[in-house]
Order: C-alpha cells, then sequence, then structure tokens
C-alpha cells in the first residue's frame, strides 16, 4: 500500500465496479464495488501521522469522476456544461462524503466511522432530491434497476433502502476480508459472515416470493401509446413542419386506437408551437386534437406540449419570467395535457426541470450562462414550473398521474401523485438528445423501480424509443425499438392501494439526517477539545 501507483489503481478499479449496473451488468456487482475504497480509507487511516487527510479525499475523487464519466458521458451531447456539471460536481460532492467520513475514522471508533459513511451517504443522496442541481441519476439504489426481482421490498423503502443495503454489505465483506487477513482462521469470522449472509440472502430471498406471489388489483384500462419517432436535432418548427408532425402523429393513433381504448399517450414536447394556454382552442393543431377525441368519444388523450401563460397585471412574477416585446411578462412551461369529451383541457406543468437543459441553478449567479444552453424544441433559458404535482382526471373520473421525463427518477416526488390518489402512471419523455447511448436505457429502467415503489403500472411514451408498458411489479411487458416510428396497445391494471413507501417516504434519508448532524456535531465537539 505504501507504493502510490498501486493506491490510484485501486482508485480506478473501484470507479469502473460502481459503474457496471449502469451499464447492463448485474446490480450484485455493487456489493463489492467500495472494496478498494475501504482498503484506502483503513491504510490513510493508519497512516494519519505521515499522509493528511486531503490525500484519501483525492483518490475518492479519481474514483468517483471514473464512475460518473462511464455512465453519463452522454449528457454533453444535449449540453456541455451540464454534463462538466454533472461529472465533476458530482464526482466532488461524492468525494466529500467520504473525506468527511475518513476524517470521522481518523477521529472516532473505526466502527462508528463506518456508521458516518453509511448515514452521510444517505444524506448526501436525499440532498441530490432537493437542491438546485438535482441529480439522483447515480444513487446505489438505481443500481438495481435491471434486477427487480431482487428489490421488489422497495415498495418499504425505496431506492434509498438499496442505497443502504449496498453500503452495508461492502462494509461487512470488508471486514470479514481484514479479519481473516490479520487471522487466517474461521472462528473470528464466523459469526460476521453468517450475518452478511443473512443479509445479502434475506431481501433477495423475500423478493423473489413477493415477485412470484404478488397480483395485480384494480380495474383493467386499454391503453395505446404512439411514438413518432422526431428527432430533436434535426426538428424544424415552422407551420407547416408542425402539421406534418401532427399527421404523422393521428396517423400512427388511428393504427392502435380502436373502441375499446380508454386512454391514448404521446410523447414529451410533440408540437413546439408554444401555445398560449389562455386560447388553446383557438390553435389549428389545437382543434385537430379536440376533433380526434370528438372522434373517440371514450378517450383519454395525454400528450406533451411547450406552453406559456402571461401574467396578469399587478401579479407578482417568477424568477423565470420573460417579457414580450409589448412589455407583458410571461412563463414558458414543459406542459402535459389531457384532453377528453367530459372535462375541459387538463394542464400540468413540469416541475422537476433538467440542469443544463430546461434551468439554470442558482439564476441570479449563472444567468451569464444560459446562452449556452442547448436548444431542443426551441426553448432555451429558464423555465417555470409547477410547485406540486397535479392528477389528471379521466373520463371514468380515475386519478391518473401525468409524468414528464425527468421527473421519473424523483421516487419520493411520484409518490406525491400517488397520496393524491393516482391510479396509474404516464410518463411522457423525449430521450432524443441522449442519442444512441446507455442514457435512454437508464432511463426506461429506473421506471421499473417507480412501478415497484408505488405498486401502479406506467404506460411511458418516448419519443424516439423506448415507449412501453410496465406493470405493477416493474415488468416491461411491450416495448418499442429504438428509433422508430410505432405505436402499440396494451393493457393495465388501475391501483388504488397505498404501499409503506408511498405514506411515509424517503424516511431512512431523514434518519440519516439527524444521525448525520448529531455525528458532526460530535466531530466538532472532538476537535475542539482536542485543541484545549
Amino acid at each position: 500500500m505504501q507504493n502510490r501507483g498501486f493506491r490510484i489503481l485501486l482508485s480506478v478499479v473501484s470507479g469502473v465496479l460502481l459503474s457496471l449496473a449502469w451499464l447492463k451488468f448485474p446490480g450484485w456487482i455493487l456489493f463489492v464495488s467500495f472494496l478498494p475504497l475501504l482498503l484506502l480509507d483503513d491504510f490513510f487511516r493508519k497512516e494519519k501521522k505521515h499522509f493528511k487527510g486531503v490525500s484519501f479525499w483525492g483518490h475518492t475523487y479519481l474514483a468517483f469522476i471514473i464512475w460518473n464519466g462511464l455512465t453519463t458521458w452522454w449528457v454533453l451531447h444535449a449540453t456541455l456544461f451540464g454534463a462538466i456539471v454533472i461529472v465533476f460536481l458530482n464526482s466532488f460532492l461524492m468525494s466529500l462524503v467520504w473525506w468527511l467520513a475518513h476524517t470521522s475514522r481518523r477521529m472516532m471508533a473505526p466502527r462508528l466511522g463506518y456508521i458516518a459513511l453509511v448515514v452521510f451517504w444517505l444524506s448526501f443522496e436525499y440532498f441530490h432530491f432537493h437542491w438546485q442541481i438535482e441529480w439522483p441519476w447515480l444513487h446505489l439504489g438505481n443500481g438495481f434497476a435491471n434486477n427487480i426481482k431482487m428489490v421488489q421490498w422497495y415498495e418499504f423503502t425505496g431506492t434509498l433502502g438499496g442505497s443502504l443495503w449496498v453500503l452495508v454489505i461492502n462494509i461487512l465483506i470488508y471486514h470479514i476480508l481484514k479479519t481473516f487477513a490479520v487471522k487466517p482462521a474461521v472462528k473470528p469470522a464466523l459469526w460476521p459472515t453468517i450475518g452478511l449472509l443473512i443479509l445479502v440472502f434475506s431481501p433477495v430471498v423475500y423478493s423473489n416470493v413477493r415477485y412470484n406471489t404478488y397480483h395485480e388489483t384494480g380495474e383493467t384500462s386499454n391503453i395505446s401509446i404512439v411514438q413518432p419517432n422526431i428527432n430533436p436535432y434535426d426538428e424544424r418548427y415552422d407551420e407547416e413542419a408542425s402539421f406534418e408532425k401532427m399527421r404523422k402523429f393521428i396517423n400512427l393513433a388511428n393504427s392502435v386506437v380502436d373502441g375499446n381504448t380508454d386512454y391514448l399517450v404521446g410523447p414529451e414536447t410533440v408540437f413546439e408551437q408554444h401555445w398560449d394556454e389562455e386560447i388553446l382552442k383557438q390553435y389549428p393543431l389545437f382543434k385537430i386534437l379536440e376533433s380526434f377525441t370528438n372522434g373517440n368519444p371514450q378517450v383519454n388523450l395525454i400528450i406533451g406540449a411547450s406552453t406559456y401563460k402571461k401574467f396578469k397585471p399587478g401579479e407578482k412574477l417568477s424568477s423565470t419570467a420573460r417579457t414580450f416585446e409589448n412589455g407583458v411578462s410571461y412563463d414558458r412551461y414543459n406542459t402535459a395535457l389531457m384532453l377528453n369529451t367530459k372535462k375541459d383541457v387538463q394542464i400540468y406543468h413540469k416541475s422537476i426541470l433538467v440542469t443544463g437543459v430546461e434551468k439554470m441553478p442558482f439564476r441570479g449567479l449563472t444567468k451569464f450562462f444560459e446562452k449556452f444552453i442547448v436548444n431542443l424544441g426551441g426553448t432555451t433559458g429558464s423555465l417555470g414550473k409547477q410547485g406540486e404535482p397535479l392528477n389528471f382526471i379521466a373520463n371514468d373520473g380515475l386519478a391518473v398521474a401525468p409524468v414528464i421525463c425527468y421527473e421519473s427518477i424523483f421516487g419520493e416526488y411520484i409518490t406525491k401523485y400517488v397520496r393524491k390518489g393516482a391510479e396509474m402512471i404516464f410518463i411522457i419523455t423525449n430521450d432524443g438528445w441522449w442519442k444512441n447511448t446507455p442514457g435512454y436505457k437508464q432511463h426506461l429502467s429506473f421506471a421499473r423501480l417507480r412501478a415497484i415503489e408505488t405498486r401502479r403500472s406506467i404506460a411511458r411514451s418516448a419519443n424516439t424509443g423506448i415507449s412501453c408498458f410496465i406493470n405493477q411489479r416493474g415488468d416491461i411487458l411491450q416495448q418499442t425499438q429504438w428509433w422508430v416510428d410505432d405505436a402499440i396497445k396494451g393493457e393495465l391494471k388501475a391501483n388504488d392501494k397505498i404501499t409503506f413507501y408511498v405514506k411515509y417516504g424517503d424516511y431512512l434519508a431523514r434518519v440519516s439526517l439527524f444521525l448525520g448532524a448529531l455525528l458532526i456535531l460530535y466531530m466538532i465537539s472532538s476537535a475542539l477539545r482536542g485543541r484545549q
């Protein structure tokens, strides 16, 4: 371990291992991904007289740059600024968590330091749901998105339960290996090994039993999904192009809609005409959509569009407000619309916006950089947003959740729809800006976790793929191919039962925040006593 090159190799190995679960390898690889970093942590703690804590921080930063780079490099197709922020800033934050835990191990009992690592990491993941640069893409629990038979218990914990699972198992394995290395005998490592086996296999066995015995409940709905496959990089926004896109959408819809169809789902921002929400029914394209629903009165049409809303005279302006040449202020939105024959058009504005594409974080400080935001769909600069999720109400009174693109990776946010009565989830997205990279596959896989957490069926319409149906166990029932025009139809069940996770949300993180605060106070107190 005295060899610096070997220590760097350990950092590289850890970064690569952490990446594999997001690159279609089995999620259980995460159970050993942190072992090299734990070995480095132990070395720098023992050699603290010769190395400062910043030496360990540098090794973790290297590992996390590799992890972030290998798994999320594709963001640069949309925004170079966003890619830089995501890879380097996220790696920096991750490394700070480990450095803080390492510092605690230098000051406290080693085992208490491991507890600090767990609670600090879970607090960090929760933080990533709620600050200005939300990026929960690489939360450890997401690494099991393609191994749903292992994590049916997410209905109790959400993905943070998976993160806790990964961290504790890594620490236990390291402890067993270290114990055996010090004294190569079975007895000292026996009970830790038994505990490890219980911790690994109990959730997996329960999950498989739950998967095989779970029976979907609720009324069946017939749903059609349209995937128009419009390239966002070559897209035109003139009137002729807009009518051409509309004809394409209607033709695909007519190929799958029949008298039994209850819902027709189209993707995010199909039409980029920036419709004024006060006069929606005056737009020719909107009239075509109305005509379609009038011709199919049993259908509830959900589709994405770009809209704007003017502020009334004297109304308080939002931080994202813009101004027309005539002085009228307005906000632009990434919007989901529902049209049916029994209610007026229903509108939901996307609430969680993509940093570097739909918003600039800390807007007062970064307004200069807005000119670097990629133009995907004719809208640049920070968009307006809605404060709370809103369910759409179908013809038969059923509440459904309109979830727009990036929002689908925020588990606790999705639970808000369900607590408000949503019995199915419709995800509308445009994954074309990632091009043919791992990005769109990862995005699809996260939707499976939302189905497990909430036990809600999901219909997912992606402009450029992959569109699909997902049942309440997280199975993909039917899906389209990438980058093809397509329309599919299938059946999903509505469910009104509430899971433990829906009821209590990210309670694991809130407990971790409390414990983390206590540990930091203890560290500060210990440092002050040491100086005295």
